[in-house]
């Protein structure tokens, strides 16, 4: 069965042209089925190298394109978000926090839209701080929640506060951990993954320009985390999870945890160890899209 992306927005039906401004694409100046209505997998990371890291590497695993081949960026005309292409697989980056992986999904959703799109799986591919795992660990998330440990999302639309679900597909969080288990390379687990707005007080953090708690205070509160069901801490995951419900597309979020934030702040492995790290999530997502294509 075919299964389209749903649009919640009756007002593009009247539009003679849609430009995704900050992707440098337009329906008017694109060919937007001919140029993605093959897509079946996304991915999307916050770093623009890393995200065309990942389309060079699930190129040589599906087999696509010769050794050293450069994957040209999509979105050229802009310097806000890079977007790669090769076979099925679509390769974007959202940059960092939940407004600029808000502004891309708008587009991405809009792109398979026009694309004509169908039975599309969205997967983001990052790195977090874990809570209670050992650094390098997979967390596949079970639920996006926020700073008070609830699953939703809430915005303010029209000066009115909107709170929308943040659940992810259960049967894919499933498909990736069985696939981990098939790699057998590292240690990953399904958890709820916090989502803030900020990367220093937001998560609780001693090391910002501004911080008025102590480390027990932190300690207590990453602690009732942990005991919430929170694995590691992020920042795109609930606005991510809520968007893509709304769209009817199956997401999943796929991070690796760069340290164990009960026991320290600062990110202190060497550049080896964490470009490593870097690549679990890639190693993961690329098996399964292998496995999805029958190409394992």
């Amino acid at each position: 069965r075919e299964n389209f992306i749903h649009l919640c927005n009756p007002h593009l039906e009247k539009m003679k042209e849609d430009i995704l401004y900050h992707f440098a694409l337009g329906t008017g100046t694109h060919d937007f089925p001919a140029l993605f209505g093959d897509v079946k997998f996304v991915c999307v990371g916050g770093s623009p190298s890393r995200m065309k890291a990942f389309i060079t590497y699930i190129a040589e695993e599906l087999g696509l394109g010769s050794p050293g081949c450069d994957y040209p960026n999509i979105c050229a005309g802009t310097d806000r978000y890079a977007m790669y292409k090769v076979g099925p697989v679509l390769s974007v980056s959202h940059g960092m926090g939940i407004p600029s992986i808000s502004i891309m999904l708008h587009e991405l959703i809009k792109l398979l839209y026009h694309a004509k799109c169908s039975n599309i799986t969205i997967i983001r591919i990052g790195t977090s701080g874990g809570i209670g795992l050992e650094p390098g660990s997979v967390v596949i998330t079970r639920q996006s929640v926020d700073a008070t440990f609830k699953p939703q999302f809430e915005q303010v639309i029209l000066g009115k506060t909107v709170i929308r679900s943040t659940n992810l597909d259960e049967q894919l969080a499933k498909e990736l951990m069985q696939c981990s288990k098939e790699i057998n390379q590292f240690n990953t687990v399904i958890g709820n993954t916090m989502c803030t707005l900020d990367f220093y007080e937001g998560q609780g953090r001693l090391d910002g320009a501004i911080c008025l708690y102590n480390e027990e205070e932190k300690l207590q509160y990453l602690k009732e985390a942990y005991d919430s069901g929170v694995r590691n801490i992020e920042m795109e995951s609930s606005v991510f999870a809520a968007m893509c419900n709304l769209s009817g597309v199956k997401a999943a979020v796929v991070c690796v945890t760069l340290l164990n934030r009960l026991e320290g702040d600062q990110i202190s492995s060497s550049h080896d160890v964490l470009v490593e790290y870097q690549q679990r999530p890639q190693k993961l997502v690329g098996y399964f899209i292998k496995k999805s294509l029958g190409k394992v």
